[in-house]
């Protein structure tokens, strides 16, 4: 029998322990992180767990076809986030669909309809002065006092001053730390601000604004075609919203819609955007105790956007109402209209009013996240409640085991006593692979999906292929009439290259399709892939060393019938027996 080699192999097949205690503290290191991180079960994706799904496609501009790009597409999902995160919805996912879609995936517990209209308003963000406005259905917008302060009796309304450098409290009556006023108008139905119509500019009642020349860019009265848009505008109905200002340009002046606390909609003439939504550096939602104020929202402004706004709002004090506003428009819609009797010129602005919370974070979530390069449209939603998803992760569940059920039945049946060290090492690989998902959801956001389940279902086959391939070639080396402690180290190289060639197309594959495809199907592929490189590991530094470990025990080494290593069950040869060569007869000199 040939003697096994020296040197490191002989080392390491000595030594089997070695390799079974350091799967040992991987395995205690894992699930101790597990345990103190606080995540000790993989985290659900939508179909099992519940939620609500959102396709969004990117639509190009006429002539800006090269705007869909990579670059684009990435910034529009960072925003998308930050408007999810600043709902308060924990755990949602973003992430692109090819080249022009982005999922945006909510799980359960968060109010669908709420997140629909953050993230699918995907327009630009615009600051525009206003012209003209008046009611949809006739009559004067309603306006603010002639004094520029909100009067006694319409304490109610939303009021903006310019938020105080020093971080003092801003005051409604011209102090140092609040150098104007505005006051401003909710038009959305996050804005729930409690207005009063006041007198019309001319001081009668249902009298109609007219378009008038803006000193700021706007419409002036020769612009028929602009007029008559206005004109022709009816803000009360649903398709004729959705098409007004189309296919305005940013230095346009254009026509728009927006709706008041009462829920009546207006219609108003704007001019060219003054500031872009890209130069609003933040907004926040903040409770103003010092002042009683209650819930406000604050703005600030970049550099460039500060001078900006500066130079509208110093423009806009001059005019007349409604020409001393401007409204913040987002796709297409008017969504607040203040008017500015100052130059606000410190770079900060504050909104108050008649704010609760989940208003005052619903505007600041526009100013903060409103500006998207792109212009998406809302292609599907789907909405899969928890019992369905719970179904969904029972019958998952339910194919797994059946799965290993049969795959443990085979290994008894044909294997036998082996299949002891098949079932351990099967054990020992899905511990790993929960471990390693559970930690993976809060380290890299990883869900586990029906697709990824019946990834790790399918990866049960793969790990057991490769116990078969080891097996049968130690049964073979057993045929050739050898014993079981050399016939493990021999059959292990050529196993080892079977098993290693075996997983690198598996994992190949696994990779391809998580590259190409998108959506759940990656996480098929991701689950596939974890799975094929953890099979290498648990057959390297367990399976292996197990088996070594084993072919020393007599129950093994001696070929018991039920230890599935029976020399005569396999139909072995005559033991191999080393042959010494007859030594060549001494030559005889003749004399």
């Amino acid at each position: 029998m040939a003697a096994l080699k020296k040197g490191k192999t002989a080392s390491a097949t000595s030594k089997p322990w070695r390799s079974l205690a350091l799967m040992l503290i991987a395995i205690v290191a894992l699930t101790g992180g597990m345990f103190a991180s606080g995540h000790t079960t993989p985290r659900l994706g939508i179909d099992l767990a519940g939620g609500t799904s959102i396709t969004l496609a990117a639509v190009p501009e006429a002539g800006q076809e090269s705007a869909i790009n990579k670059t684009n597409m990435d910034t529009a999902v960072s925003i998308m986030e930050r408007r999810v995160n600043g709902l308060g919805v924990s755990e949602a996912e973003v992430q692109t669909q090819g080249t022009r879609n982005i999922i945006v995936n909510i799980p359960k517990g968060t109010n669908s309809k709420q997140a629909r209209e953050q993230v699918g308003t995907t327009a630009k963000l615009y600051f525009r002065p206003v012209v003209a406005t008046e009611l949809a259905g006739g009559g004067a917008a309603p306006t603010p006092s002639a004094t520029g302060g909100a009067p006694e009796q319409d304490s109610g309304k939303d009021k903006a001053t310019e938020k105080a450098t020093d971080g003092s409290s801003p005051s409604a009556t011209g102090s140092p730390s609040a150098s104007a006023t505005t006051q401003g108008r909710a038009v959305t139905d996050a804005l729930k601000a409690d207005e009063t119509p006041s007198a019309s500019p001319s001081g009668k009642a249902g009298d109609t604004a007219k378009p008038a020349p803006s000193a700021t860019g706007g419409a002036s009265g020769d612009d028929s075609e602009l007029q008559a848009q206005y004109a022709a505008l009816d803000c009360t109905k649903e398709s004729v919203r959705a098409k007004a200002g189309d296919g305005a340009k940013a230095t346009d002046s254009t026509v728009a819609c927006g709706q008041n606390s009462q829920g009546q909609w207006q219609k108003y003439i704007l001019g060219p955007a003054a500031v872009d939504g890209t130069d609003v550096d933040e907004a926040d939602a903040v409770l103003n105790t010092q002042t009683g104020a209650g819930w406000t929202v604050t703005m600030k402004f970049s550099d460039a956007g500060s001078k900006k706004f500066a130079d509208i709002t110093g423009q806009l004090a001059q005019q007349q109402s409604p020409q001393n506003q401007f409204a913040i428009v987002l796709d297409n819609e008017v969504v607040s209209d203040p008017y500015v009797s100052q130059a606000l010129t410190g770079g900060n602005a504050e909104i108050s009013g008649n704010f609760n919370q989940q208003s005052a974070q619903e505007l600041a979530n526009m100013l903060s996240y409103g500006a998207l390069p792109l212009t998406f449209r809302e292609d599907s939603v789907t909405t899969v409640t928890a019992a369905l998803g719970g179904e969904q992760l029972q019958a998952g569940l339910i194919a797994g085991a059946i799965g290993l059920a049969l795959v443990v039945l085979y290994l008894l049946v044909y294997y036998r006593g082996l299949s002891f060290i098949a079932i351990a090492s099967l054990l020992i690989s899905a511990a790993l692979t929960y471990v390693i998902m559970s930690l993976l959801g809060p380290t890299i956001g990883f869900a586990l999906n029906l697709p990824a389940v019946c990834g790790a279902i399918v990866a049960i086959g793969i790990t057991a292929d490769s116990f078969i391939v080891f097996f049968e070639r130690v049964r073979d080396e057993i045929r050739e009439g050898r014993t079981l402690r050399p016939s493990v180290e021999r059959a292990w190289p050529r196993a080892r290259r079977t098993i290693l060639v075996s997983d690198f197309v598996s994992f190949l594959a696994a990779a391809v399709l998580f590259v190409v495809t998108v959506g759940k199907v990656q996480g098929f592929a991701f689950t596939l892939g974890l799975t094929t490189v953890l099979d290498v590991v648990v057959v390297f530094f367990f399976t292996k060393p197990l088996l070594t470990l084993m072919a020393r025990r007599k129950f093994f080494a001696s070929g018991h019938k039920w230890s599935g290593l029976d020399p005569k069950a396999l139909g072995a040869k005559p033991p191999l027996r080393r042959t010494r060569r007859p030594s060549a007869p001494a030559l005889t000199k003749e004399a």
